[in-house]
């Protein structure tokens, strides 16, 4: 085997190596993306919004390990040092991209709770308090298992009640602008109200 300094051979280093990436796996596996944690949070726009890069700390402990491990099996099949080097690197970069596909994979399948208020305009909407004529009421709308409720204003020189289906039709400021569509309430209510 190869000598190195200090009497350590090829093989102990590719042992340390693939150790000390197990460690550093194994603690960002229980604080997260060390490198965020500690301020050394590196971003060069190759994430692509994905939420991993190549750089996060859990894609270099996986490439370190599978450096470190390929490394050795290489000096175990006596492959010599640099052999083993260059199979340890092509170990290293394929699962350092198995793991970066996969966190991205995941991160692309987290859901967002929140919709924006540019997202209700065209939908049917429930008014809960009556929007007088210039004054501001409330309306509540489902968005898929979401209910969001939402100050609501008229252009309508009418009173719009409390129970009447408007459509709401844009955003304002701090409310939606809605409007009361006689078709739609002669759908959805009573022939008596």
């Amino acid at each position: 085997m190869t000598e190195m300094g200090l009497g350590f051979n090829a093989l102990t280093v590719f042992l340390i190596a693939a150790a000390a990436g197990f460690l550093f796996l194994l603690a960002s596996f229980f604080l997260g993306d060390l490198f965020e944690q500690i301020g050394w949070d590196v971003d060069l726009g190759t994430d692509g919004g994905h939420g991993m890069g190549w750089f996060d700390s859990r894609v270099l402990s996986i490439f370190v390990m599978a450096f470190g491990g390929f490394g050795a099996i290489g000096m175990l099949l006596g492959l010599g040092g640099v052999p083993s080097s260059l199979f340890g690197l092509a170990g290293g970069l394929a699962l350092g991209a198995v793991v970066l596909w996969f966190g991205r994979l995941l991160y692309k399948q987290q859901a967002s709770s929140s919709v924006s208020a540019y997202q209700l305009i065209g939908r049917l909407a429930d008014v809960t308090v009556g929007i007088p004529p210039g004054g501001v009421g409330q309306i509540m709308c489902r968005v898929g298992q979401e209910r969001i409720e939402k100050l609501a204003r008229s252009r309508s020189t009418k009173t719009i009640n409390a129970g009447t289906k408007v459509i709401i039709e844009e955003v304002a400021e701090e409310a939606v602008i809605v409007s009361a569509d006689e078709e739609i309430n002669r759908l959805f209510l009573p022939a008596n109200s």
